[in-house]
């Protein structure tokens, strides 16, 4: 990272709202400051940007080529600043591989003793600034490859290797994986899927005793005044199956920002409000996905959500009584932590997590997570909607009247 700091206009991340940045513009800016792989699919229009130096990251995509519109969030103050933050780099990205527990005994992001305040709060190098290797590039698919080690809170260390594949699909394909009759033609579209593995290198099992490490997909999109969070849950007695849906990360949620009605969640993403959700596997379903309705934009992520597992890791900043009772799907809203500072972005995120990792020596876990945007008018992506989430157009725009 050379390049002299660009001017306040230049990488202002605001201009998204006014005029849409293109995957062309994001893909140039950010090509002086890393270096990117790009998958691309036989038409040449679904493009995903790819880097290495941040762990096998999903920067950006598009569905129209180098003129669409950018899909992830970028943070280009960050890039053009080439300061390294203290606690954390957050660059952007619409995927990146991350590692649970955040929070509690068995905690990764609070070194031993330490209090479980933001000041106490380091993201590990390994999942911030450390790159991975590039172990195989073609045209529509890379992997990455990594080896680690980790001590978590409680002073358990763990050796892993780590495998991170990504692969562009064709919209064959993206209709076969979302199980749509049919994707009409008037639909943009980019998909890619991405098939993370994590191996226990040492020598001593993964057990509960000692704390279990999650695989963590987190997804920053450029937010909008329109764009609403849907996340379909199981319905069902909270006696048997626990509460919907968790809002107390960063305290309750306000109701003209979350509304649970039958079925499906209702979630702001408008990057006005510091926010945050989590469902956990009694109620998740393995879909998540969120709606602009002022640029057509339905962006949907799946993952791959074992059967009958219900051990998920706990991020709760602090010590826990049920460290293995977490959530398995997240959404965020970013905003000002405090009246007057400064929002991390804004954006907003889609998050899913693998269960709880209780590896033996020379075990492998895996977790899949695919992210498809559609680019459309109503009348082309309602029927998708009304297919994957149940409810139409029409009932997301008046979610919050």
């Amino acid at each position: 990272m050379e390049k002299e700091n660009n001017s306040a206009d230049a990488i202002n991340n605001t201009q998204i709202n006014e005029q849409p940045v293109t995957y062309g513009d994001d893909v140039n800016f950010m090509a002086d400051y890393i270096d990117l792989i790009e998958l691309t699919d036989a038409s040449n229009q679904s493009k995903v940007a790819l880097s290495a130096a941040l762990q096998g990251r999903v920067m950006t995509s598009s569905a129209f080529g180098t003129k669409g519109r950018s899909y992830g969030w970028i943070n280009r103050e960050l890039f053009a600043s080439r300061k390294i933050q203290e606690h954390i780099n957050v660059f952007g990205g619409e995927e990146r591989f991350w590692l649970g527990p955040e929070g509690g005994q068995y905690s990764i992001f609070f070194k031993k003793g330490a209090e479980f305040t933001l000041d106490d709060w380091y993201a590990p190098k390994l999942i911030d600034l450390e790159p991975f290797e590039v172990k195989s590039v073609s045209a529509e698919k890379a992997v990455f490859v990594k080896e680690a080690s980790l001590k978590n809170y409680s002073g358990f260390e763990f050796k892993m290797g780590i495998e991170r594949e990504i692969a562009i699909l064709s919209s064959e394909n993206i209709q076969k994986e979302l199980g749509l009759a049919s994707l009409s033609s008037a639909v943009k579209t980019v998909a890619y899927q991405t098939t993370n593995s994590m191996i226990n290198r040492g020598d001593a099992d993964w057990k509960k005793e000692t704390g279990l490490l999650s695989m963590w997909m987190l997804g920053m999109f450029n937010h909008s005044p329109h764009t609403t969070v849907l996340v379909p849950y199981i319905q069902g007695d909270d006696a048997e199956l626990g509460e919907v849906v968790n809002d107390n990360y960063f305290g309750k949620v306000p109701a003209d920002r979350l509304v649970v009605k039958e079925g499906v969640i209702y979630f702001k993403g408008d990057g006005q409000y510091r926010s945050k959700i989590g469902l956990s596997p009694m109620r998740a379903k393995s879909l998540a996905g969120s709606y602009d309705s002022e640029n057509g934009i339905l962006t949907i992520v799946k993952y791959n959500k074992p059967e009958g597992v219900t051990d998920y890791v706990n991020s709760m900043w602090e010590m826990q009584d049920k460290p293995f009772e977490g959530d398995v799907i997240n959404a965020y809203n970013d905003g000002a932590p405090e009246p007057g500072e400064k929002p991390l972005g804004p954006f907003y995120e889609l998050e899913t997590s693998s269960p709880a990792l209780d590896l033996k020596a020379g075990e492998k876990g895996t977790h899949v997570q695919l992210t498809c945007h559609l680019e459309g008018d109503e009348a082309s992506l309602n029927p998708i909607i009304e297919a994957l989430f149940g409810v139409t157009v029409e009932a997301i725009k008046r979610a919050f009247n």
